[in-house]
């Protein structure tokens, strides 16, 4: 199992910060690419196209270690809502079809589909969340209804993002392409923390952004698009996507054909001299920690959570089906009004989602901080 990693980070040691699954801190040396990067662009005549091809093959590696691809098959965008709207642009879903998604779903892989599914001919299904927490199995109640509409896409998040609920994937993948449909995967809360393999896996598609749990700055995020899609028309039209749009020589576009694989998707704006160094520092650190480690002591540090709520009143989804660094806490009566605000003036900081507590700790939480969070919570709850 790893070790606590909070001298990784700048975090006060009265500080609980249990809400990775909101935002993470940064670690110090990603904070320390950003401060060089902020030096960097304060004198661009040392910034050289070299550099900047330089940070996007290594943001593109990253971000595929972390999921089992090969680079040439990532984008760099800015957000979750940006790939499903690529997705929604590149995936042909027929009128009279349906797309499957998880209720209560996080916004991101739902509204595209809510968007233009009147325009499209075809609907949106959403899966009730089940009483015993086994979303998985729901969902393939769900793909295989029978005379149900035929079945499109299934738009998921792997890992329910307000009450922790693990996805079983490979089953999911499974079942959707026994159907005949396609799988777009919002993995957030999976993608560094737990194992991803996009070959076994086959998505269509599969997102996941920086800000929570692999380290990294807001507003980058990095999309697998399987090659079968990868002839698809890009979301923007930008120079970096055509095979010889060039300022520094002529004709200025000299090929606008589109570059072979997910470079073309890549978003505007992509060289982001001080972000994108900073989301590589944070994956590669994700990396060299290793899944399996870290699962297992979030796992650890939710096991210690359970074990002290135990007789508090408060509902936990069973083991088997929720992710091992997601704790959801339900209020048979409902929360405590203000029980969130009370425990964060004690520096003990969790998030409200949707009449749940949500617990969500990372490398930097060790055992003082399961102890603050449980002493509080039987005072204030």
């Amino acid at each position: 199992m790893l070790a606590c990693q909070r001298d990784e980070f700048d975090i006060p040691r009265d500080v609980a910060y249990l809400n990775a699954a909101s935002w993470s801190p940064l670690p110090r040396a990603v904070q320390e690419a950003g401060r060089a990067g902020i030096a960097r662009k304060a004198q661009p005549w040392s910034i050289t196209g070299a550099h900047i091809a330089g940070q996007c093959s290594r943001a593109r590696n990253a971000a595929a270690r972390l999921i089992g691809a090969a680079a040439e098959d990532i984008a760099l965008i800015p957000s979750i809502s940006y790939g499903v709207a690529m997705a929604g642009r590149i995936l042909p879903i027929p009128a009279g079809s349906r797309v499957l998604v998880l209720g209560d779903d996080h916004s991101s892989p739902v509204l595209e589909w809510l968007q233009h599914a009147p325009r499209g001919g075809y609907v949106v299904e959403s899966v009730a969340r089940p009483a015993n927490g086994d979303w998985t199995a729901t969902l393939l109640e769900a793909i295989a209804r029978p005379g149900a509409a035929p079945l499109a896409l299934v738009s998921i998040s792997s890992v329910h993002w307000a009450d922790g609920g693990l996805i079983d994937l490979a089953a999911v993948a499974q079942a959707q392409r026994a159907a005949g449909a396609m799988l777009l995967v919002d993995a957030t809360h999976h993608a560094g923390v737990l194992p991803l393999d996009v070959v076994a896996l086959d998505p269509d598609i599969l997102i996941f952004p920086t800000y929570k749990w692999v380290l990294g700055p807001y507003g980058r995020a990095f999309l697998y698009i399987a090659r079968r899609w990868q002839d698809g028309v890009p979301l923007e039209q930008t120079g970096s996507s055509r095979r010889r749009v060039s300022s520094e020589t002529t004709p200025y576009m000299a090929d606008l054909g589109f570059t072979d694989g997910a470079q073309r998707f890549d978003m505007g704006e992509r060289d982001h001299v001080i972000g994108l160094e900073m989301a590589s520092v944070g994956m590669e650190l994700m990396a060299e920690w290793g899944t399996a480690a870290i699962s297992a002591r979030l796992s650890w540090l939710n096991g210690l959570l359970a074990e002290g709520l135990a007789g508090s009143g408060v509902e936990l989804p069973p083991p088997a089906t929720r992710a091992p660094h997601v704790l959801s806490l339900g209020f048979p009566g409902g929360m405590r009004p203000g029980l969130i605000e009370a425990l964060a003036e004690r520096q003990i900081h969790v998030a409200p989602r949707l009449g749940r507590l949500r617990i969500s700790p990372h490398v930097y939480n060790d055992e003082a901080d399961v102890a603050a969070f449980l002493a509080a919570f039987r005072v204030l709850a």
